[in-house]
C-alpha cells in the first residue's frame, strides 16, 4: 500500500522538480537527487495510511471470505486480533519515529543545500549565444547574439531593472539599457564576476516619461554578484529535533508537535481499522475504504490545522495536537463497544 501511494505522489513531485530543473538548467544527477530527497518527506504521511488502508485490505478479505467468522469461533477476541498488527504497529511507529525526527530532516536540508548549489553553479557558467541569463533575483538580464573563437560575444545586450536591485532608494520603474557591439566575461565560474564591454550605449530612464540618459563608451565593466550555494537550514521542517526541543518559536514548536504526532497517528488508526474492517455478510472487501479515506483525511486535516492554530498561538502548546489524538482514539475504542468486543466475555463454569 505504502508504495502504491508513494508511486501515485511521486508522479506529481516528478512534473514538479523537471520544470524546477529546466528552468534553472539543473543537470540530471542534480534531478535524481532532488526527487529522491524530496519524495521522503512524503513518508511521515504516506505510512501512516499506507498501514491503515492495509489492516483494512487484510481483515476485509478475511470477513469476506468467512474466515474472520471462523477465527471468532474459535474463541480469538480482539485482545488476540490485535496482538500481530501491535507487533507490525510497533515496526511501523520506530520507522516513522526516525523518519519524522532524522531522515526527512535531513533529506530536506540535503535538498536544499544540492538545490541551492545547482542554482548557483547554472549561473556562475559562460553566457551562451543566444539565450538570456538572468543575475541577482531577475533584476539583470544578459543576451549576446554570437560568440566567436576567442569566447568574444557580439551584439550583447543588458538590461538592469534598478528597482528591483535597491527598492528603498525611490527608484521606481527605473531600467538601464547597455548595448555594445562586443564584450567578454571575465571570472566565469566564481562567485564575484565581471562583464566588460566594448564600444557601445546606455540607456536610463523611466519607460514612458520621455526623459533618458544616453551615454557613450568605449570600453565599461559590469560587476556580477553570483548568490546562492549552501542554503542554511532557516525553516522549521529543516530543523534538528535538537534544535526544536532548545526553540521557544512557536513554529518550531508546532513542528516539534507534528515529528511526535505522526508514530503516534499510525497507533490511533489502528485501533480504529480493526472495528472499522468488519464487514456484513455478503459485502464487498472494499465496502468501507471510503470511510476509511474519509476518516484519515478528517485526521489529518485536523492535525494539519491544530499545527496552524499552534504557529499563531490560537492554541496553548500543552493542548497542541493532543485533543485531535484524543478525539480519534475515542473514536476507535467507541466502535470496538459498539462490536461489543469492550465487554467481558462470559466465563464458562467448571
Amino acid at each position: 500500500m505504502t508504495f502504491v501511494l508513494l508511486v501515485i505522489l511521486l508522479s506529481n513531485q516528478l512534473a514538479r522538480v523537471l520544470s524546477q530543473a529546466a528552468a534553472n538548467e539543473f543537470p540530471q544527477g542534480v534531478v535524481l537527487a532532488l526527487i529522491g530527497l524530496t519524495s521522503a518527506g512524503y513518508l511521515t504521511i504516506i505510512v501512516p495510511i499506507g498501514f491503515f488502508l492495509a489492516i483494512m485490505l487484510a481483515l476485509g478479505q478475511l470477513y469476506h471470505e468467512s474466515e474472520m467468522a471462523a477465527i471468532q469461533s474459535c474463541g480469538i477476541g480482539p485482545g488476540s486480533l490485535y496482538k500481530p498488527i501491535a507487533i507490525l504497529g510497533v515496526l511501523v511507529a520506530a520507522l516513522l519515529v526516525w523518519l519524522s525526527f532524522w531522515a526527512i530532516p535531513d533529506a530536506l536540508r540535503r535538498a536544499q543545500e544540492i538545490r541551492a548549489t545547482a542554482y548557483r553553479d547554472a549561473q556562475l557558467g559562460m553566457l551562451e549565444p543566444g539565450r538570456f541569463r538572468t543575475f541577482g533575483d531577475g533584476s539583470v538580464v544578459f543576451y549576446a547574439e554570437r560568440i566567436d573563437d576567442f569566447g568574444i560575444l557580439h551584439n550583447v545586450h543588458v538590461f538592469v531593472d534598478r528597482s528591483l536591485q535597491n527598492p528603498q532608494a525611490g527608484n521606481e520603474g527605473e531600467l538601464e539599457v547597455w548595448v555594445a557591439a562586443r564584450a567578454e566575461q571575465r571570472g566565469a565560474g566564481q562567485t564575484e564576476q565581471l562583464f566588460v564591454m566594448y564600444d557601445g550605449e546606455m540607456y536610463q530612464g523611466v519607460p514612458g516619461s520621455g526623459e533618458f540618459r544616453i551615454m557613450e563608451f568605449s570600453e565599461a565593466g559590469f560587476p556580477i554578484s553570483v548568490k546562492g550555494g549552501v542554503a542554511s537550514a532557516s525553516k522549521a521542517e529543516m530543523k534538528s529535533s535538537r534544535e526544536l526541543l532548545a526553540s521557544s518559536d512557536l513554529r518550531d514548536r508546532a513542528e516539534l508537535q507534528w515529528r511526535i504526532s505522526v508514530p503516534v497517528l499510525a497507533f490511533v488508526l489502528m485501533v480504529i481499522a480493526v472495528p472499522l474492517a468488519r464487514l456484513r455478510p455478503r459485502q464487498g472487501r472494499f465496502g468501507k475504504l471510503g470511510i476509511a479515506i474519509l476518516a484519515y483525511f478528517i485526521y489529518s486535516e485536523l492535525l494539519l490545522a491544530s499545527r496552524a492554530w499552534i504557529e499563531s498561538g490560537l492554541v496553548p502548546e500543552y493542548v497542541g495536537m493532543w485533543w485531535v489524538h484524543g478525539i480519534a482514539l475515542a473514536v476507535g475504542l467507541w466502535l470496538l463497544a459498539r462490536e461489543g468486543w469492550l465487554r467481558r466475555a462470559p466465563r464458562l463454569p467448571a
